[in-house]
């Protein structure tokens, strides 16, 4: 029933200036305020999961006889819009943008303050 509930992704792929490793913040939702690396990107559905942020449990009973049944926590994912890049140099947020250095490379900064990310 859970599956039937679920969104179906979109077939088109969203382009995402965050990538994995990166260190973002929360800036909507329960856990607003707090920051995470980022463990996986999920680009068809523009959602980020972020490491110690949305929290699930569930509950699992024992698949064995003398097996005990346990709570399992784990990160759900989050929308890509409700965080933002977190830079640990300058302890601040802020968007980023895409530019080509003089070597013809693509590569990513921060707008506030022009600081290479890459």
């Amino acid at each position: 029933m859970l599956d039937a509930m679920k969104k179906k992704p979109s077939p088109k792929k969203i382009k995402m200036r965050i990538k994995k490793g990166d260190l973002v913040k929360i800036i909507h939702g329960k856990d607003r305020g707090k920051t995470g690396e980022v463990l996986k990107t999920l680009p068809y559905e523009n959602r980020l999961i972020v490491k110690g942020i949305n929290l699930r449990t569930k509950h699992l009973k024992p698949t064995q006889e003398g097996e005990n049944g346990r709570v399992e926590t784990s990160e759900a994912s989050i929308h890509a819009s409700n965080v933002m890049f977190f830079s640990k140099d300058k302890n601040m947020t802020s968007k980023i943008e895409f530019f080509i250095d003089k070597e013809g490379v693509k590569k990513r900064r921060l707008k506030k303050t022009g600081e290479l990310i890459d």
